[in-house]
């Protein structure tokens, strides 16, 4: 692994610092990892170009950039290079596990650690591709909203509200619904929404909005950040188990209730991934030990789909 794509690693990130920082680490590693992948011909320097294709005007091919790949593109207009984006925070109070002590467990990140590095890549990616950037944030209702620019102004706007949040330690996950309905209701322009979330509401009312919100003419991308003992439940001794919510608390052993977890789980993720599949989103399941480039390569297939 070279020296930059070891930056998408979550232990590695979770040791840096500060949030711009880690946003731009993760994507120079994902650029650097582009060069080996299938999307070659298709890193940031390309996103003001699209492949030439039989019909196109051969004087808008761009030279310069077929001596560089032995490719022909097209350089493209303003109306056709242009995306609005926004990112859509879950920080109620699930998103904060599991409470990770610094201290004990370096390199080690909760949900919403990973959920805000994660965002801050995308936002820093969508800036350097000339796109729009906009940002909710909410736990149990909305708590900010930024109206998308393409400065790096506001980048760094975007990046020192993400910097500061903290899961809300009595906030439910009601909020999403809500949250998708108030973001549907401001945004009047179509563009993309990228929700990152842990989605343990209910999935009825979250799913009702995101039928508004492609009623709307947004495309979706919906991100489940899972912490990665959620999704393999590896414990193997007398637990107790607390719902950060509610406050509920089941003290189990984990043999007894593993298969039904996981089955449940199963059933929960089916859901949501049919659902998106049934209104054109994109539905995808990370978790906190993934690398960040999985969650940046959606990012750019529904990028280019929509150019």
């Amino acid at each position: 692994m070279s020296s930059a794509a070891r930056y998408l690693r979550p232990d590695v990130i979770a040791q840096v610092q500060r949030l711009d920082l880690k946003a731009r680490f993760i994507v120079e590693g994902f650029i650097a990892g582009l060069h080996n992948s299938p999307f070659q011909g298709f890193s940031v320097e390309f996103s003001e170009h699209r492949k030439y294709t039989a019909g196109d005007d051969l004087r808008q091919i761009d030279w310069s950039v077929y001596g560089r790949t032995d490719r022909f593109y097209i350089k493209k207009y303003d109306a056709e290079t242009n995306l609005e984006c926004h990112l859509l925070v879950d920080t109620s109070a699930s998103m904060g596990y599991p409470a990770v002590d610094p201290g004990v467990e370096a390199g080690r990140m909760n949900k919403l650690d990973y959920a805000i590095c994660l965002a801050a890549a995308l936002g820093y990616l969508m800036i350097n591709q000339q796109d729009a950037v906009g940002m909710a944030r909410f736990d149990d209702r909305l708590r900010s909203y930024l109206p998308p620019k393409s400065k790096r102004t506001h980048l760094m706007r975007l990046i020192g509200e993400l910097a500061g949040v903290k899961p809300a330690p009595d906030a439910t996950g009601k909020g999403l619904a809500q949250a998708i309905h108030d973001v549907a209701r401001r945004v009047r322009r179509r563009g993309l929404m990228i929700i990152l979330s842990d989605l343990l509401a209910d999935p009825d009312e979250v799913i009702q909005g995101l039928h508004h919100l492609r009623f709307r003419g947004h495309d979706v991308i919906l991100f489940q950040v899972l912490d990665e003992t959620e999704v393999r439940f590896p414990f193997d001794r007398l637990s107790e188990f607390v719902d950060p919510e509610t406050g509920r608390r089941l003290i189990v052993h984990p043999q007894a209730v593993r298969e039904r977890y996981l089955a449940a789980l199963r059933e929960f993720t089916a859901r949501y991934r049919d659902e998106a599949a049934a209104l054109r989103a994109d539905f995808v399941q990370v978790d906190t030990s993934m690398t960040f480039d999985r969650a940046l390569v959606q990012y750019l297939i529904d990028r280019r789909r929509r150019c």
